[in-house]
């Protein structure tokens, strides 16, 4: 509650610093502070600079984003909300509900916006038919990331299953390599446990489970055995994993430190940035057993209401966002793919070649579902309750699979 306080404090001193802000100035807040994260945001502040506008970057460290809602909550409670923040669908329903975004609706008419982005994001993006939010990208959490040089020194081949995986880091821990980076941070861990309960039960399993919240799956053997999974997986993280961020436990996987990592595709940002090339240095696979499903999050810029001298930065913010040209240059940096379903894939690397076939194939058979770890799934309250049990599970906390169904059961239950 201490850490809390102060986030809070910080973020009104931000939000009264927003009083200078003016008709050519873009405020933007965010949580994109990794080295691949920011100079993926690059693109969008050079675009607009382009057009005149400067940029002033409100950034609030903690890749979950938590943080970065406490702050945006004071400066709209103060009366002074940025220009735009970046946010997760859910946080973006509750500021429409409560009449405090902008209607960005003739923008996204003229862009044709609905015919290009999935209907699966437009319920975040829309509320009443009315646009508040524009989508910059789709990221999808069920990947795994490998070090391809430590690959071929341990002999390991893809694993297209779950059994594999672990046959795979069994080889690494063998070698004297540490076979799973991980941060132990909740959201981290819930993360990885998304994977596991799509590649443990199937995407038909996952979606009664987590986006349907059927309590029959949810106390079910198969989220027993999730656990038990998430189990085996524990014992290949090193001792020095709590509360390591995620981006430093890409970097293990980077400089070779690590053979594995189960991350979303922000990670590749990383391997981008550290100059890393796809297929070269680095291989990217969907988690053992999921391939055909796509966990999605999204990341959007909501717009909030603001005086009539800051709305043309908005209008400009909106459309360079939905632009082409910036979905491809943001997107190609930052490891996800862009949010329109127009655009072409040739820019890409393999990855992202994969991520953009992966999401229009996911799309069309309906196996392109939320991330329950990442706040698409369902609201923050029964997202907070299910890493409240995941990590005390991975911690320790919670001593058995048996006792983590009961928990996770009663937990998401109280939080509906």
């Amino acid at each position: 509650m201490l850490m809390l306080g102060a986030t809070a404090v910080g973020a009104l001193s931000v939000a009264s610093g927003a009083q200078a802000a003016d008709g050519k100035e873009v405020q933007m807040l965010h949580w994109w502070t990794s080295g691949g994260e920011a100079a993926a945001l690059s693109v969008v502040k050079q675009a607009l600079a382009k057009q005149g506008y400067s940029w002033k970057d409100v950034p609030v460290a903690g890749g979950g984003g938590g943080a970065a809602m406490t702050t945006l909550k004071a400066m709209v409670a103060a009366g002074n909300p940025p220009t735009a923040s970046q946010i997760l669908g859910y946080y973006a329903l509750d500021y429409a509900d409560a009449g405090k975004l902008a209607d960005i609706t003739p923008l996204a008419k003229t862009g044709d916006w609905a015919k290009v982005i999935p209907t699966a994001l437009q319920k975040f993006t829309t509320v009443d038919g009315k646009w508040g939010a524009v989508p910059v990208n789709i990221h999808s959490v069920n990947w795994i990331w490998i070090n391809k040089a430590t690959m071929e020194k341990i002999g390991g081949a893809e694993p297209k299953n779950f059994d594999e995986f672990v046959a795979l880091l069994d080889k690494a821990k063998k070698a004297g390599v540490v076979p799973l980076a991980l941060g132990g941070q909740p959201w981290q861990e819930a993360t990885m446990f998304d994977s596991i309960v799509a590649s443990t039960g199937g995407v038909d399993f996952y979606k009664k489970a987590f986006i349907d919240l059927d309590e029959s799956a949810l106390k079910s053997g198969t989220m027993k055995k999730s656990f038990d999974n998430l189990a085996k997986l524990r014992d290949y993280v090193d001792p020095n994993y709590t509360g390591r961020d995620w981006n430093l436990a890409t970097a293990m996987v980077i400089k070779g430190d690590a053979l594995a990592q189960v991350m979303g595709d922000w990670a590749k940002g990383e391997f981008a940035a550290a100059h890393k090339e796809a297929g070269k240095d680095f291989l990217c696979y969907r988690f053992p057993g999921t391939d055909g499903s796509v966990l999605y999050n999204t990341d959007m810029f909501a717009f909030f209401q603001v005086s009539g001298d800051r709305q043309a930065a908005q209008t400009a913010l909106a459309e360079t966002t939905m632009s082409p040209e910036v979905q491809i240059g943001f997107n190609i940096i930052k490891g996800s793919a862009p949010a329109r379903m127009d655009i072409s894939d040739a820019s890409f690397d393999t990855c992202g070649k994969k991520a953009i076939a992966d999401i229009k194939a996911a799309n069309a058979k309906g196996t392109f579902l939320g991330s329950l770890a990442q706040n698409y799934a369902q609201p923050p309250a029964v997202a907070t309750a299910y890493y409240d049990v995941v990590t005390k599970f991975v911690h320790g906390q919670i001593k058995s699979s048996d006792e983590a169904v009961t928990q996770l059961v009663a937990a998401i239950n109280s939080a509906k």
